[in-house]
């Protein structure tokens, strides 16, 4: 079976329906919490028929937050009273835990994971909505209250709606379908964007279509804009591989970038810098409004950025790269000295050094984040690669679009740009100490909502799969090679 085949011909509603997986990172098993701690004994609690109504009401919704009702409830509820109140409560909180910070653990869908996670005590918060008589309005106020969410959500059970609707069937591979072109495979773009209605249904008797023209064209560049490809309405893999991710591909997607942002604190510090290394963008929040967006570059598929939260408190204007050992030894240790003196590099103590300057793979600046992973934003003399729609080609580090520019903004705004500009003016590598400690949260929304429009993202770093084994999602689809990076900067 092919990979454009992973969506399968009976995905629909059954998206919800597989069995959870027996794995480390599925469900809990009984006495166990998401992160495998011991769970406390169920509380008693005292239900009533409407406070049981409420309960079973949300859980019966819970595909609205991406998730499956049987993760929480199965089959029917015991007679006994007893036993009928411990199962609701037990139902009721590991649902309300799932709202209010996620059902998976993100530390097992990924090596590294220091994002802070929402605080909200459920036990208390069920036992005292069940005395309020508010069980339902409760639950609906723990996942994030915000416009993003509320569209993944709706958008999320549109796609459900399709998927269930349509026997998907993937657009076969071949050689890259141009406009204008016939192809065999017409009929098949053409019913793909339809599963997704991106193309309205069919007249009665229309006959199939063999050009790629037209109205089939327009329709696919909309589809490449959603999904962050050049909208040149050229069919190659890329743009394959979005059409063939159909309803309920899509609709996965949504159900895992809806757990990744209840993974969120859901009050962020105000100032703080947002990096989406999926979709490779930086959106900067001053006193809770966002007053910024530009590109970066995040790490390549073999040496992806990790998902952390660094804060920075100082720029460094003509930084030094200390160029680590793992990237001296496996690119550089066989370069001679003609290459070092052409690229300004010199040992030092031992230690290969990129000194200050034009070919300097930082740049003029650094922020200089405090991260054990030795991850930091910075600037790069390669500006060309920011007008890439594929822009994961670094060694991990983020490189920032116009960084000379996004750095004085930050020291005009905290009243260092004088210092800030002595310190660029000196040649030499200077530290300009901020009044303002930023916080960085380095993100990965493969899914996500831009203020107009639902956007989606390759799953470049593979890091979709871990999350929706644990939600009990099929397999996603095999992650395509991307084409690696030409320069060694960090």
């Amino acid at each position: 079976m092919s990979k454009s085949h992973w969506i399968g011909t009976a995905l629909g509603l059954a998206l919800f329906s597989i069995a959870l997986p027996s794995c480390s990172n599925g469900g809990s098993s009984p006495g166990q919490n998401q992160s495998g701690a011991q769970e406390a004994p169920t509380p008693k609690l005292s239900w009533n028929k409407s406070t049981e109504k409420q309960v079973l009401d949300a859980i019966a919704q819970a595909p609205a937050n991406g998730l499956k009702p049987d993760l929480f409830l199965k089959g029917d509820l015991p007679k006994d009273d007893a036993e009928r109140g411990a199962v609701l409560t037990k139902a009721a909180l590991s649902y309300a835990e799932a709202l209010a910070h996620g059902y998976a653990d993100p530390k097992k869908t990924t090596d590294v994971y220091t994002i802070p996670r929402p605080a909200a005590d459920v036990q208390q918060g069920l036992a005292q909505a069940i005395q309020n008589g508010n069980v339902g309005e409760w639950l609906a106020s723990l996942p994030p209250q915000t416009d993003e969410y509320r569209e993944l959500s709706k958008t999320h059970l549109a796609y459900l709606q399709l998927a269930g609707q349509t026997k998907f069937e993937p657009v076969p591979e071949g050689k890259p379908m141009k406009p204008g072109s016939r192809d065999p495979r017409v009929a098949a773009v053409v019913a793909a964007l339809r599963a997704v209605n991106y193309m309205p249904p069919a007249p009665p008797n229309d006959p199939p279509p063999q050009r790629y023209t037209g109205g089939l064209v327009l329709a696919v560049k909309r589809l490449q804009a959603d999904f962050g490809i050049k909208a040149d309405g050229i069919i190659g893999d890329t743009t394959l591989d979005a059409l063939n991710l159909g309803p309920g591909g899509r609709a996965r997607q949504l159900a895992i970038a809806m757990e990744r942002l209840r993974w969120l604190d859901r009050n962020p510090p105000a100032t703080r810098i947002d990096v989406n290394t999926a979709a490779a963008f930086l959106d900067y929040w001053r006193d809770g409004q966002e007053v910024d967006h530009r590109n970066v570059i995040p790490g390549e598929p073999d040496k992806p950025t990790p998902q952390i939260q660094a804060s920075f408190k100082r720029l460094v204007a003509n930084p030094y790269w200390r160029i680590p050992d793992s990237i001296y030894k496996e690119e550089l240790a066989d370069k001679g000295q003609a290459y070092f003196a052409e690229n300004q590099m010199v040992f030092k103590d031992g230690k290969l050094v990129q000194l200050p300057g034009p070919k300097n793979s930082l740049g003029q600046v650094k922020f200089d984040m405090e991260d054990p992973q030795q991850i930091y934003m910075h600037d790069t003399p390669f500006k060309e690669l920011f007008g890439l729609p594929e822009r994961h080609r670094s060694h991990g580090c983020v490189r920032v679009q116009d960084a000379l520019g996004f750095a004085n903004m930050l020291a005009s705004e905290d009243g260092v740009a004088d210092q800030f500009q002595e310190a660029l003016s000196s040649g030499d590598e200077k530290w300009v100490r901020l009044k303002t400690e930023f916080p960085v949260r380095l993100l990965y929304h493969t899914a996500y909502w831009d203020g107009s429009s639902i956007q989606f993202r390759p799953d470049v770093y593979g890091w979709d799969e871990g999350v929706g084994r644990a939600l009990g999602l099929v397999r996603g689809p095999a992650v395509r090679a991307i084409q690696k990076a030409t320069d060694i900067g960090p």
